[in-house]
């Protein structure tokens, strides 16, 4: 239920190359992992997860040579309307009680013009794992307080079905209540830390 900006820029990173690369944190105030889905056919519906956290390394000199694990806190998703983020949290859709947790793990790297590359990885939601791409771009680096700070977006876009989301609901008018098709977006601020 994602589209492209979920790093999660999610993935990052060749998992071989990672001893190479430094170690970041995810700065969560500054960082987000969002998304959007067709509601009615003729709108859409946005949210968010308030809680994740992540294991990054990378060298900004060879984004190949880095890695991402990525762990987002199904519970605390948040779409403005409680009602709907407890239906969302319910065995309709994400069914919290069983699977808590959605994860990403990075599997490689592939570098694109200037700035831009993508991550290849396995994203596991409800207890199944399938391979997406998040088309990435490192924004750069800059020190703030004696921190060094790097900035990442990566969006893609995942088919909920697949992922055993299958709750939905016809329309008199044709179509369904909800799309299949997510987009996920994730912006991430980080901290260097080593």
């Amino acid at each position: 239920m994602f589209k492209r900006a979920f790093v999660l820029a999610l993935a990052f990173l060749f998992v071989g190359g990672a001893a190479q690369a430094a170690k970041w944190e995810i700065d969560q105030p500054h960082s987000s992992v969002g998304f959007k889905v067709s509601h009615l056919v003729i709108s859409s519906t946005t949210g968010k997860f308030e809680t994740f956290s992540g294991d990054i390394q990378f060298d900004s000199e060879n984004l190949e040579a880095g890695s991402v694990s990525m762990t987002v806190d199904i519970a605390s998703i948040n779409t403005g309307n409680e009602k709907r983020d407890g239906h969302l949290r319910s065995g309709d859709f994400f069914d919290v009680e069983n699977h808590p947790k959605m994860t990403f793990v990075s599997r490689k790297v592939v570098k694109g013009e200037g700035n831009e590359f993508q991550i290849v990885g396995d994203l596991t939601i409800r207890g199944v794992t399938k391979e997406v791409t998040f088309d990435c771009e490192f924004k750069g680096t800059v020190d703030f307080m004696g921190t060094t700070k790097a900035g990442f977006s990566a969006e893609t876009t995942i088919d909920r079905q697949d992922f055993g989301v299958q709750w939905n609901k016809a329309l008199e008018t044709g179509g369904v209540l909800v799309g299949d098709e997510v987009d996920i977006s994730i912006e991430l601020e980080l901290n260097k830390v080593g």
